[in-house]
């Protein structure tokens, strides 16, 4: 691949970025895997969607719960079911988390509605991060308190 086909292939991936971005699908110029699994379990759980800079949460059901929504895209290079950080989790930050598994095409392949409680019964702190790491182990998904929620965000 030369430079001028690596810069065509970054100039559209700008251009998709900020019809995401202008969309309101995605909320940050991040990776947008992110927000863009946010913006979909809002949609689809009729969530309300907080500010970015809020802490611990990501979005509010009309009941007053708070959700914290994580995604996670696997691709060849990156295939390991392991979230980022749940930071601060012994303050309670959220009620739900929810976890968003898309395919390489970015299809739903996987997604679960798990309670705050059932978390730290499966995984301690990790003090080198400062947070506690979730694995989705079938052990973990299996756990009947774990809702399997994919067809929700079909």
């Amino acid at each position: 691949m030369n430079e001028t086909e690596i810069k065509g292939l970054l100039k559209e991936y700008s251009e998709i970025l900020n019809t995401l971005y202008s969309a309101g699908i995605v909320r940050t110029y991040n990776s947008p895997v992110g927000d863009y699994a946010e913006w979909l379990v809002s949609t689809k759980l009729g969530l309300t969607l907080q500010k970015t800079d809020t802490s611990g949460y990501d979005a509010i059901g009309n009941d007053g719960k708070r959700y914290q929504i994580k995604g996670r895209w696997m691709h060849p290079g990156k295939n390991a079911r392991q979230l980022t950080a749940i930071r601060d989790y012994d303050m309670n930050p959220f009620d739900y988390l929810v976890v968003v598994v898309f395919g390489m095409d970015f299809e739903v392949e996987e997604a679960y509605l798990i309670p705050y409680e059932i978390i730290g019964k499966y995984f301690p702190h990790n003090k080198h991060l400062n947070g506690i790491i979730v694995t989705l182990t079938n052990k973990f998904i299996s756990n009947p308190q774990v809702k399997h929620i994919k067809e929700k965000l079909m």
